[in-house]
């Protein structure tokens, strides 16, 4: 249980995520009928999930996004409507990206960074990427 000091401090860290999910979303051209005001899943100050709205079908979910201290990202939802399923494609996805960072190589899907940041940004992806794989298969956060 949060209270006090703790708990406005995690509401101000989720409003900052929030904003910094609307600007992404629209820096990648992403229409979209809104982000949920409260993540769907969230550990303070690490990781943020948000189900995002599709403009054209309200209700369910379209895509997630993601952000905190790692990437800020969004995928579709069609790898799963449950918070745990976008963790794992997160998870999987940035695996792949960061392979193929390491080998030097553009990934086929998902762009991140310049091939200059590459060596640097390929472990520290992939160190994401399992934390979220953990996440999503730890019990007791569900």
């Amino acid at each position: 249980m949060t209270v006090g000091k703790e708990r406005s401090d995690e509401e101000g860290w989720l409003r900052q995520e929030h904003e910094k999910v609307l600007a992404y979303l629209a820096s990648q051209k992403c229409e979209h009928g809104g982000v949920a005001e409260w993540p769907a899943f969230h550990i303070d100050p690490y990781i943020a999930l948000w189900a995002v709205q599709s403009p054209t079908a309200p209700g369910p979910i379209a895509w997630w996004a993601i952000s905190g201290d790692l990437p800020t990202d969004y995928m579709s939802s069609i790898s799963g409507y449950h918070p745990r399923d976008a963790l794992r494609h997160f998870s999987a996805e940035w695996r792949s990206v960061a392979e193929s960072m390491a080998r030097g190589e553009a990934h086929p899907r998902t762009k991140m960074g310049t091939p200059e940041l590459w060596p640097t940004m390929a472990p520290l992806l992939r160190s994401r990427a399992a934390i979220l794989r953990d996440y999503a298969d730890d019990e007791s956060l569900w």
